[in-house]
C-alpha cells in the first residue's frame, strides 16, 4: 500500500476506500512508522503541531440503570466505585477553574445515567452559565440521552459541545448494551447538532469488534459529522462484564488512530480513556495522528499525571493549544 498516497487522498478530501481502510488495520507491524508518518501529514495539514487539552469532571458517579458491559458505573457492574448524585453548582464551577489553571481548553461535565432529570438539568445549566460568564473556556456536556427540549436548553445555557459516543459498531452494539439502542445514541448526537451544539462522538476499541467493524465505526462517525472524535481503548475494569478482555496491543491502537485520521481528516481526533494502559510506552506516537488528549483522571479510573503529559507533548515537539474557543 502506498501510504503517502493514502495521506494525499485524505488531504484532498477524496476519502479512502473501505478496502484501503481495512488495509491500515491489517498491515504488518513493520509498516507502522510509514503509516504514522502518513497520518501525521494529514494531522499537520489541518492542525499543525498543536495539541488540545480536555479535562473531565465526574459530575455524577454510579447509580446508572443501563447495562453497558464496559462501564464500572452500570447496573450490572460489581466494581467498587464511589457513588454519588450530581455535584452542586459550586463544585462544578470550581472544577472549571482547576481546568483553566491547567491550561485546559475544554472542560467536560460528565454524568452517569440514561439521561438527565429536570433537577440535574437545572444544576448543570446554572453551573455552565457561571463558567461561560467568567472563564474563556469551551464547555462540553455528556449527560446521556437527550430530547429536543433538553438539547435546546443546554445550548442556550452556553454548552459549546455535547458528547454521546457511539461506542461500537451497529452490528456489535447489542453484545455490549441492551438497555438502549444504537439508534438512540445517533439520535442524541443529531439532537445536539440541531440545537447548535458541536457534536462529539467516538468509540471504545477492544470490545470484541472485528477489523471490519472498526472500519464501520470510523465511517459511521464520518457520516455523523462529529467535530470531535474521542478514541477510547478498553480498560477492562475488574467487576465489569468485560473484565479480563486483553485484545489490544500498542501497535494496533496506533493503527486505529491513523485510520480515524485518514477517514476523518478535518476532525479533532482525541486519544481518550485507556491510552495509558493500552499504548503504554508508545503514548507519544499517538500524537502523530491525534491532535487532542484528556489530561487528569477519567471517570472512575486514574489517568497519567498532567505534568507527565505536558512533558510528553513537549518532548515530541508539539505545543499545547492555549484556547479552544
Amino acid at each position: 500500500m502506498d501510504w503517502c498516497e493514502i495521506a494525499e487522498k485524505s488531504i484532498r478530501g477524496e476519502g479512502i476506500s473501505r478496502n484501503e481502510a481495512l488495509a491500515v488495520l491489517e498491515s504488518d507491524d513493520d509498516e507502522l512508522l510509514e503509516i504514522m508518518s502518513a497520518a501525521f501529514r494529514v494531522r499537520k495539514h489541518y492542525y499543525g503541531n498543536k495539541v488540545k487539552l480536555n479535562l473531565i469532571i465526574n459530575a455524577k458517579s454510579g447509580l446508572c440503570p443501563e447495562d453497558c458491559g464496559y462501564c464500572s458505573q452500570s447496573i450490572v457492574s460489581k466494581a467498587p466505585i464511589s457513588k454519588y448524585p450530581l455535584l452542586d453548582k459550586d463544585t462544578l464551577v470550581d472544577g472549571a477553574r482547576k481546568a483553566l489553571s491547567m491550561n485546559v481548553g475544554t472542560y467536560c461535565i460528565v454524568a452517569s445515567g440514561r439521561g438527565p432529570s429536570r433537577k440535574e438539568m437545572d444544576q448543570v445549566i446554572a453551573a455552565v452559565k457561571e463558567i461561560k460568564s467568567t472563564m474563556p473556556m469551551k464547555v462540553c456536556a455528556c449527560l446521556g440521552i437527550l430530547n429536543e427540549v433538553q438539547a435546546t436548553q443546554l445550548k442556550e445555557a452556553g454548552v459549546d459541545r455535547y458528547n454521546h459516543n457511539l461506542n461500537t459498531s451497529r452490528t456489535n452494539f447489542s453484545n455490549i448494551t441492551t438497555t438502549h439502542t444504537y439508534e438512540e445514541r445517533v439520535d442524541t448526537v443529531e439532537q445536539a447538532k440541531l440545537a447548535g451544539m458541536s457534536p462529539c462522538s467516538g468509540c471504545i476499541i477492544g470490545m470484541g469488534e472485528t477489523d471490519q467493524e472498526i472500519v464501520e465505526i470510523a465511517y459511521a462517525l464520518k457520516s455523523l459529522d462529529a467535530d470531535s472524535i474521542p478514541v477510547n481503548f478498553l480498560n477492562a475494569i475488574p467487576g465489569t462484564p468485560l473484565e479480563g478482555y486483553q485484545l489490544l496491543n500498542p501497535r494496533k491502537c496506533l493503527k486505529v488512530l491513523a485510520l480515524m485520521r485518514f477517514i476523518n481528516p478535518t476532525k479533532e481526533i482525541r486519544v481518550a480513556g485507556g491510552r495509558e494502559i493500552q499504548l503504554r510506552s508508545l503514548q507519544a506516537m499517538a500524537l502523530y495522528a491525534a491532535n487532542s488528549i484528556f489530561v487528569g483522571d477519567y471517570l472512575t479510573t486514574e489517568g497519567q499525571e498532567a505534568a507527565i503529559d505536558r512533558q510528553m507533548i513537549e518532548d515530541a515537539g508539539f505545543v499545547i493549544e492555549s484556547c479552544a474557543l
